[in-house]
């Protein structure tokens, strides 16, 4: 399986609809157009023979890469040396706006920067996830990929007098191969354009440079307003830039992450497909959005939450497509071999039909904190956030799948209780503050009855811990939680030794197991890796808790495990490989929140006394 790069080894470029993964070899082996959760363009990164890619290389052998992203922005450099020259290629994608479009650029600078280089370039579409075939149409000024329903095309990057410079030939399988040989200085590429099928125009070597330059100017204007100023800038600005890449311009909403299929275990079954937006990750995010001072982002993922429980009622899904539907019905693509051979394949996800009764509390503590930050709910939208409370008052006493998506049958999930305790908080609190129109009495009647539950069912006298669930002794990383959203004092001796027990129980070293399978089974087959969000909420219970020291340490070895461009994938493998959907916006999130209550604490434990 040596085709396969390692998850880590990719960059993120995108244009706020969509997104590409470029590795460290100059192949771009994930793209799906023209939105997150819409079919792949290129795919090899699941299958490397059926799945499609888009590789530029150096034809010289050997060669050395390096990769970077261009200070402060979303532009991709990956950098070959050659025992006769250096080049690089340039990544981007000039950002859509904030119109749904099936129009959308990628494009690829190639430069030489000393000596000589010839770059191969290697173009193989396979729309549809590679069910659907297409021809290829070369002409003067670049190339067409037509597959009848969508279609890619190939705009050259020459200047007069580059009619012989490349050398090109389509294969029988519609794949377009060339060679492009480059002197020191030197700037040539092409861009590849997704909608229905164009006609192929060269593009001057100026205009490609002002469409960087432009691309330049569009992220340093929206990091300028980021007013994060703590001891870890340069890492908090990426993690908030690759949330701005996963971020539906049109909507505003946030996607899981960009990928679909890769293996929480190499060779296991657990593949799912994140491309979506889950309730709970749209939560946290608006959370995170406000406290770095990227309001409008805030504001506008607020507006989609607001149009899903508007609209659905009574009862929120647990995640939706970017557009707001909720249409996620799970297959199987049987013809791929999945990356490394880790099959099922799965696009879509069945666990959007899943009960989760967590998620109303994080619905509620974002829109507490949003209102806290300025952003009040309308009358309409109390309305129904008042229904949704209601309806969680009379169903909230039942067993549920659990924040996990576990396939191993519904419990009584203790996170699922707690985070129903914060819902009925939030909601009181916005109704005192306001003086809206609500039942507050029941709320609190319900909220008191929630809290009993948890100390009575929740807490495990025998382990001294809160644990997983009402019937089993296991414990879980989700409850890391329960001092931050309130529910008890961070340094509670009960809390504390929850804490030990998570120590003892799930931390290798600094990284945390989210719960353990075999003492804990879920349906699945298998084991996985330490979930990277929770050792980043291991960091931000410690340091509420008043032990810095390790908070610090646990931080500061976490950020070792982040690939050469400081982005996560979902998992860490026991090699320390990255493992899972990637980048992983929930890591991201949590990163930035373990920044700042860290920045917080040192800072406090800094100040004199008296």
């Amino acid at each position: 399986m040596s085709h396969y790069p390692p998850i880590a080894d990719h960059g993120l470029i995108g244009d706020l609809q969509t997104a590409a993964l470029v590795s460290t070899d100059g192949t771009i082996d994930w793209f799906c157009c023209p939105r997150f959760d819409s079919p792949s363009v290129f795919g090899s990164l699941l299958d490397h023979q059926r799945g499609g890619h888009c590789r530029v290389r150096p034809a010289q052998r050997p060669y050395r890469t390096q990769q970077m992203y261009f200070p402060d922005t979303a532009i991709l450099i990956t950098r070959f040396m050659t025992d006769i020259g250096t080049g690089e290629v340039i990544d981007f994608m000039p950002p859509a706006g904030r119109d749904s479009t099936d129009t959308h650029r990628l494009v690829r600078m190639l430069r030489c920067v000393r000596g000589r280089i010839t770059f191969e370039l290697d173009i193989a579409p396979r729309f549809d996830y590679g069910r659907r075939t297409h021809t290829t149409r070369l002409t003067a000024d670049g190339a067409v990929f037509d597959s009848g329903s969508s279609g890619l095309t190939l705009h050259a990057v020459r200047e007069p007098g580059d009619d012989q410079l490349a050398q090109v030939q389509v294969t029988e399988d519609g794949s377009l191969h060339g060679l492009l040989p480059l002197a020191a200085g030197q700037v040539r590429g092409f861009v590849l354009e997704s909608g229905a099928p164009g006609i192929p125009m060269a593009i001057p070597v100026a205009e490609i440079e002002t469409m960087f330059d432009q691309a330049v100017q569009f992220w340093h204007t929206w990091l300028a307003h980021c007013t994060y100023r703590g001891r870890w800038r340069e890492i908090v600005h990426r993690a908030a830039i690759t949330l701005k890449l996963l971020t539906y311009a049109p909507t505003g909403a946030i996607v899981a992450a960009p990928t679909a299929g890769l293996p929480e275990m190499i060779g296991g079954e657990r593949n799912w497909d994140y491309r979506y937006t889950w309730i709970r990750d749209a939560s946290f995010s608006v959370s995170a959005l406000l406290s770095l001072g990227f309001t409008e982002e805030a504001t506008e993922f607020a507006a989609w939450l607001r149009g899903r429980y508007q609209d659905k009622g009574t009862q929120l899904e647990i995640m939706y497509r970017v557009d707001g539907s909720a249409d996620l019905r799970e297959e199987v693509l049987g013809h791929w071999e999945g990356y490394r051979g880790s099959s099922p394949v799965r696009i879509g996800n069945d666990a959007s039909g899943q009960l989760q009764l967590d998620i109303y509390g994080e619905l509620l503590d974002s829109i507490d904190t949003a209102d806290r930050s300025g952003l009040r709910i309308g009358h309409e939208g109390w309305q129904k956030v008042t229904e949704l409370l209601d309806w969680l008052a009379i169903n909230w006493d039942q067993p549920e799948e659990g924040i996990w998506e576990t396939r191993g049958g519904r419990a009584d999930f203790t996170y699922g209780r707690l985070m129903t305790w914060v819902a009925f908080d939030r909601g009181i609190r916005l109704a005192e503050r306001h003086s809206l129109l609500a039942p507050i009495d029941e709320w609190r009647r319900q909220r008191d009855l929630v809290d009993a539950q948890l100390w009575s069912c929740g807490w495990n006298e025998r382990r001294r811990a809160f644990v997983q669930r009402y019937d089993a002794e296991v414990l879980d990383a989700a409850l890391l939680r329960m001092a931050q959203v309130g529910f008890i004092a961070p340094r509670d001796p009960m809390w504390l030794s929850t804490l030990s027990g998570i120590r003892r129980e799930l931390v290798t070293d600094s990284l945390v197991h989210r719960y353990n399978p075999s003492a804990s089974p879920d349906g699945l087959s298998g084991s996985e890796g330490t979930f990277s969000l929770c050792t980043f909420d291991y960091v931000n219970a410690l340091a509420r808790a008043g032990n810095l020291t390790q908070a610090r340490l646990v931080f500061e070895k976490m950020l070792t495990y982040s690939n050469h461009l400081g982005l996560y994938a979902e998992e860490i493998g026991l090699t320390g490989e990255q493992l899972g959907n990637f980048p992983q916006a929930f890591t991201h999130l949590s990163l930035i929140d373990a920044a700042l209550t860290l920045d917080h604490a040192m800072d406090a434990s800094a100040l004199p006394v008296g």
